[in-house]
């Protein structure tokens, strides 16, 4: 809400805001090079329409909420979208959702409704005309009314036919002109692949899936367009024959031209349903292959939606409902070095305290000293942070324009900030290490590695109480942890009788696991879950995983030559060897298989949608004490799919490829009998 009530100061804060958001629109749009985070974006254009609508008289004709998006490159050709690609008005919260649902019942009066909820892709709107079946045009959406004309590049996405009449199902009419709107996206990994071949060739990296679909797809050159890992989900009809009523049958018609559409859209009966949907997709955004910064939840019916009608900016009849925000702007405060368990010095970012995505971030990884040089981090930037899932979040990239000339550069030190000792560097690494094996700072690491929950499981012990068992010298190595007796555990600080006696059990409970998840739990270098799990089945004991040779290891799948050597030069090593015969004399009992006779054992087994009755995380530990393997893919060594609420892609891939499916239900059933 705007505070003041001097008319003269309001005016000229809202050419102030005009100007500014004009300025990140040109950054956005045009340029693909923001200087802001969505958040601070919306922040703004939120200011100005308050003042808009409480002020008319301060609306101009140029104003940025009066029209939808930036201006078109000047060095693209025009084309005129007709009816105009309007934009979506933004609700953050179920409030103002439950606003948009009371306008819309009042509008309609009597008539029952429902809504069609989609995945808000977060990418660059485009619009594609065909004409007898051939595609003609595509365009982006520009300034809503006047796109720029990118055919060729349109083109050489893949998953865009170029003929209809050659993947339309058997059976369904081609309409002589047709035109649908939607969204060109990146994937997750793709994303990650290319800002990768950026850095090493010495490209700026971009900011986000996003930003990178928009510069791939507004290339002059086609043959750039060729070479990024482009897709598009249709989502909305420009112009198009009578052939359907309604949203949802808009898109299965679309599919059965061959049209690519989003997996996840729901039918959602009432207001109440949609919330829910988006519950479930704010839940689930992060294991989506692609980026989506919402809901859409539209009016179903075509005919209610002529009935709503539009304002001049955006429909009535539709709203985009934002999940909280995974980028946010804050400044770069420190630079500090920790100490990982394999001796890494990991340069971490200390950030002025923001939040993102709901969560309070502080901190976030550099990596190595050639990440903050390619990324031109200084000690005082404005930097752009992200997260994604529960992964530490990490810095996109500086903003050197709003520097003011007291940014410091940043060195990593030649000792080890834990021990002192002097650092090397080994043969093509970038990494600098501590290779003293009694480094405090180690030994806190890998004490936090091995005690957590997909390790050794170790609940209560995180890297605070760690760092006090080093610090007070309770512990000299891991497996000293086994040897700490209860009445010791209760005169640490901050524990009393209870909390020192449930740490004592669950050190206890440790003892009983699985060779996966011991061999994981030692910290070797190249050694992940996955890794671990293979391992495991192919040795099927810690003892023969000790003897291994090279050339044992690399007849593992997954095991590559780098990975075969650290793994032999592991357990070559006296103090190893030394630890692992204490953990075992301390009575851990590492085993393959805690059961033979379950009936699991040898399976791969598939995961997908969300399970109501426990974690996939805990639905994956049950498959694995059976003997069975969890996979992230169909193939065909896949046994069985598990699917959950919403499951995604995967269901089809199984059917097409004839793999058994199975409710959460009947697995329940299936781990209860075996």
């Amino acid at each position: 809400m705007v505070k003041t009530t001097d008319t003269h100061e309001i005016i000229k804060r809202a050419e102030n805001l005009r100007n500014k958001i004009e300025f990140h629109n040109h950054r956005y749009y045009v340029l693909d090079d923001p200087l802001i985070s969505d958040a601070e974006y919306d922040k703004l254009m939120q200011e100005l329409l308050d003042i808009e609508q409480q002020y008319p008289e301060s609306i101009t004709i140029d104003s940025p909420t009066q029209r939808v998006g930036g201006k078109p490159s000047e060095e693209f050709k025009n084309i005129i979208h007709n009816p105009p690609m309007l934009s979506l008005t933004n609700c953050f919260n179920e409030g103002e959702f439950l606003e948009f649902d009371a306008k819309v019942r009042k509008a309609l009066g009597d008539e029952k409704y429902h809504y069609l909820a989609e995945p808000k892709f977060d990418g660059l709107a485009v619009e594609l005309n065909y004409q007898n079946g051939a595609l003609i045009s595509g365009s982006t959406r520009g300034d809503g009314i006047i796109g720029e004309d990118v055919t060729p590049n349109i083109k050489t996405i893949r998953k865009i036919p170029l003929n209809l009449y050659a993947t339309a199902l058997e059976g369904i009419d081609v309409p002589d002109m047709l035109a649908v709107r939607g969204e060109v996206v990146m994937k997750k990994k793709d994303f990650a692949e290319l800002n990768d071949r950026r850095l090493k060739d010495g490209d700026q990296v971009f900011a986000n899936p996003r930003n990178a679909a928009a510069g791939s797809l507004r290339q002059l050159d086609p043959k750039i367009t060729a070479s990024r890992p482009l897709s598009m989900f249709v989502y909305a009809p420009g112009n198009i024959e009578n052939v359907v009523n309604y949203q949802s049958d808009f898109l299965e018609y679309c599919m059965k031209l061959g049209l690519p559409v989003g997996a996840f859209n729901r039918k959602c009966s009432d207001a109440a349903a949609a919330l829910e949907y988006y519950k479930e997709m704010m839940n689930s955004r992060h294991d989506l292959p692609f980026d989506v910064d919402g809901i859409v939840v539209k009016i179903d019916s075509f005919g209610q939606q002529r009935e709503l009608g539009s304002q001049a900016k955006a429909p009535r009849w539709a709203i985009a409902f934002k999940f909280p925000p995974v980028q946010e702007t804050t400044k770069l405060l420190d630079i500090i070095v920790q100490v990982g368990r394999t001796g890494a010095l990991t340069p971490v970012a200390i950030l002025q305290t923001v939040k993102v995505g709901g969560v309070e971030v502080s901190r976030a990884t550099l990596h190595n000293q050639d990440e903050i040089d390619r990324k031109d981090l200084r000690i005082g930037d404005y930097v752009l942070v992200q997260r994604a899932g529960d992964v530490i979040p990490e810095i996109v990239k500086s903003f050197p324009e709003r520097r003011i000339g007291e940014e410091t550069i940043f060195r990593m030190p030649d000792t080890c900030p834990s021990c002192g000792t002097v650092t090397v560097r080994g043969q093509d690494e970038v990494v600098l290490r501590c290779p003293n094996p009694r480094c405090p700072g180690k030994l806190v690491e890998r004490l936090s590695h091995f005690a957590s929950r997909r390790a050794m499981d170790i609940e209560g012990l995180g890297e605070k109480l760690a760092q006090q068992l080093v610090e007070k010298k309770i512990i000299e190595d891991v497996a000293d942890l086994y040897k700490i007796p209860l009445n010791k555990w209760k005169l640490l600080e901050g524990f009393a009788e209870k909390s020192g006696s449930n740490i004592f059990s669950a050190i206890e409970k440790s003892k009983s696991t699985t060779l996966k998840r011991f061999l994981f739990a030692l910290g070797i270098r190249h050694v992940g879950e996955q890794t671990a799990g293979e391992i495991a089945r192919y040795f099927g004991s810690i003892q023969k995983t000790m003897d291994a040779g090279i050339d044992d290891l690399l007849k593992i799948q997954g095991i590559g030559s780098e990975a075969a050597n650290a793994i032999v030069n592991f357990f070559s090593d006296k103090g190893n060897r030394i630890l692992i015969n204490g953990l075992l004399s301390a009575g851990v009992i590492p085993i393959q298989k805690l059961n033979d006779d379950f009936g699991l054992a040898g399976k791969t087994f598939v995961l997908t949608g969300s399970l109501s009755t426990m974690t996939r995380d805990e639905a994956k530990n049950e498959l694995e004490k059976r003997g069975g393997k969890v996979s992230n893919s169909i193939s065909k060594k896949t046994s069985m799919v598990i699917a959950g609420e919403n499951p995604g892609s995967k269901i089809e891939k199984a059917k097409n490829a004839g793999v058994r499916i199975i409710s959460e239900k009947e697995f329940i059933e299936l781990l209860n009998n075996k």
